[in-house]
């Protein structure tokens, strides 16, 4: 087993350190980016051995930043890296780490929210949904400010089989804020348990592999560090559309310290509320007692499945937004406010007019 672990490997030229990197570049992490460097290669290594066996697996990192997680995928097997980068200052330190794995690494210069990475790897490497998952993965260790709305985007794709997941279950491999880490892996009925833990649970099994402390990273950020592995559902366990469950789990957790009801009331217009209301909850046999965090995802699958029949009998109600509704009623207010405010300042002139004759 060691031998075959050793063949998997791929060893690189000497190269500066992380640290040398950074120095010989003039890097340093903008704050406003959310930047932190990993410079502890044992730290890198650990998260890629997360991600299972990369021998001969077309990889996809996400934010490598000076190549730290880079080098430790490299060295791991992979036989095809793209690494998508969107800060221009680490393009010349990739370079140098692609010229000593030749074949092995390109490099795109972009923004990994709009990159279309289905356009990076070869068809070729493609499995059927229910197969096991291809030989490939996106591995990255994401910058705090865009993990939430990357891994909504990914599980989105997810859903409807698009994006990297065109090649099938393409497992994820990815860091975020603890908090965030521990909300993505909460189970029913714990504290930390929300909106991203429901989305997240009914489309992929996730872990939460373990906790890197913050003092590992330069400059050292204010939080610790949890590294997720996600591996998407041969069958995801509610089968509706992505954007509804959405809405479902979004109007749910709204109120999360109020019983669901509360919450699930403002998927409705205001005249058919009651009404629509207690349809739902009697449809999907859910207690309007419980609280967001103590519904489970067999529960938000009735919830899911009973709105969609709601929808199909109320025409316009899947495009309902309660906030339009909210802020049409405060605009029809302020008009109302402006008018009486004319007619008062009409009526005083009128009086002035009377006066001086």
């Amino acid at each position: 087993m060691a031998a075959a672990q050793k063949l998997s490997c791929f060893r690189l030229p000497p190269l500066p350190t992380i640290k040398e990197i950074i120095k010989l570049y003039n890097l340093r992490a903008e704050k406003q980016l959310s930047q932190n460097f990993l410079l502890d290669l044992r730290l890198t290594d650990k998260i890629v051995r997360q991600a299972g066996n990369l021998k001969d697996a077309h990889v996809c990192e996400v934010g490598p930043g000076p190549g730290g997680l880079t080098r430790s995928i490299l060295k791991a097997g992979a036989a095809d890296l793209l690494v998508v980068e969107k800060d221009t200052r680490f393009i010349p330190g990739l370079q140098l780490l692609s010229e000593a794995a030749p074949g092995k690494m390109r490099i795109v210069h972009g923004d990994i929210l709009t990159y279309r990475l289905e356009k990076g790897f070869p068809a070729q490497t493609a499995k059927t949904w229910e197969d096991v998952p291809p030989n490939m993965h996106i591995i990255g260790n994401l910058p705090f400010s865009v993990s939430t709305p990357l891994i909504i985007k990914w599980l989105e794709q997810m859903s409807n089989r698009t994006g990297c997941f065109m090649f099938g279950r393409t497992r994820l491999t990815l860091t975020f804020q603890k908090e965030v880490a521990e909300r993505l892996t909460a189970s029913t009925g714990s504290r930390q348990r929300s909106r991203l833990s429901v989305m997240a649970q009914y489309l992929c099994t996730v872990k939460n592999c373990f906790t890197i402390p913050g003092c590992a990273f330069v400059p050292k950020p204010s939080v610790d560090v949890g590294v997720v592995h996600f591996t998407p559902l041969a069958q995801p366990q509610i089968q509706q559309p992505f954007k509804l469950v959405e809405r479902i789990v979004k109007n749910t957790f709204q109120f999360r310290r109020k019983h669901c009801r509360r919450g699930l009331e403002m998927l409705f217009p205001e005249s058919q509320r009651q009404e629509l209301t207690e349809e739902l909850l009697r449809s999907a046999d859910v207690d309007p007692t419980l609280r967001p965090t103590e519904i489970s995802i067999s529960e938000f699958r009735a919830l899911a499945d009973a709105y969609s029949k709601l929808c199909e009998e109320n025409q316009g109600l899947i495009d309902y937004d309660f906030r339009e509704e909210l802020k049409l009623r405060h605009q029809a207010k302020r008009q109302l406010g402006n008018n009486r405010k004319g007619h008062n300042l009409h009526t005083t002139v009128e009086e002035n007019v009377n006066d001086s004759h």
